[in-house]
């Protein structure tokens, strides 16, 4: 069953008209567009798809449009967590109705609980659901750092089936990958630290630059899989100016404004995000220059 859910996931944006409402053909068009450039599965609601200013009708519309769009083409991972356990588990369990493959869960963030309390909350929210279960460890994001101690105790429970890492902490990541069972995948949760990641032994990655280069992502992490390390680090390198620069400012206002001006419409990102500053609309004009863009 993992292995459905694919190495190449893209942390999908959701399309908004100019009104501010959820763009829905868009959303059906960018998910099979995404698909065809080299994602193997869309992660729908997640903080690149502003799950914080996205109702619960939305995000279940949001998961049936996407998997009525790729169908059996790819896989649809829900984002479905918060920082409240009970919430977190409603939605879970309507989402489960729904025909998608994988169910993803932020780290809670604000309430800043002890191991134990993520512990508790991850197992709550797995036990609900009869769909695979991905945490996601976004430290900058939440606050709050899920330790590799209680990574590799989430380990043990059956659905819990891998984790997106985006500590940043390498050693941390190089014991999760060590000290769990082979079939336990942990993607990358930064474009940057895929290439790291995945000759370390990790899965994969859920990228955000792969909205505009994910053939490209692709073929570094077929490289890494083949054994053509210094091949994949020379595209790692040819690739990280873009990785890091949209991250410029927070995210997803970047991948929005270079989806929008390479010509594929999503509209702006909702409050209390905003457009990009002019200095920064400069900065991201002039890195697209130096890519070709493989979604169309």
């Amino acid at each position: 069953m993992p292995k459905q859910i694919g190495r190449l996931l893209t942390a999908m944006v959701t399309p908004f008209d100019e009104n501010g409402e959820v763009d829905y053909p868009q959303v059906r068009k960018l998910a099979i567009a995404l698909v065809k450039s080299g994602s193997d599965g869309l992660v729908v609601s997640g903080t690149t798809g502003e799950s914080p200013s996205l109702s619960i009708e939305e995000k279940l519309r949001l998961f049936s449009e996407c998997k009525f769009a790729v169908g059996n083409t790819a896989s649809i991972v829900a984002g479905t967590g918060s920082n409240n356990t009970r919430e977190s588990i409603e939605l879970t369990k309507e989402a489960s109705l729904l025909d998608i493959d994988a169910i993803m869960i932020v780290v809670p963030y604000y309430n800043k609980p002890p191991q134990e309390g993520l512990y508790q909350h991850f197992l709550a929210i797995a036990e609900s659901t009869h769909l695979p279960l991905i945490p996601y460890n976004v430290p900058s994001r939440t606050g709050l750092n899920m330790t590799a101690d209680t990574t590799i105790r989430l380990s043990k429970i059956d659905n819990i089936i891998g984790v997106k890492e985006a500590s940043s902490d390498l050693d941390q990541i190089s014991r999760i990958i060590s000290s769990t069972d082979n079939d336990f995948l942990v993607w990358s949760g930064n474009d940057n630290e895929t290439f790291q990641i995945m000759c370390m032994g990790g899965y994969g990655v859920i990228s955000v630059a792969s909205h505009l280069t994910g053939n490209q992502i692709r073929k570094m992490m077929d490289l890494i899989i083949s054994g053509k390390i210094n091949d994949a680090a020379k595209e790692h390198h040819r690739l990280l100016p873009l990785f890091k620069g949209i991250f410029s400012i927070t995210s997803p206002i970047p991948i929005k404004y270079t989806l929008n001006k390479c010509g594929f419409n999503v509209g702006p990102t909702r409050l209390p995000l905003v457009q990009p500053d002019s200095e920064t609309v400069v900065f991201l004009d002039n890195l697209l220059r130096n890519y070709s863009i493989d979604i169309s």
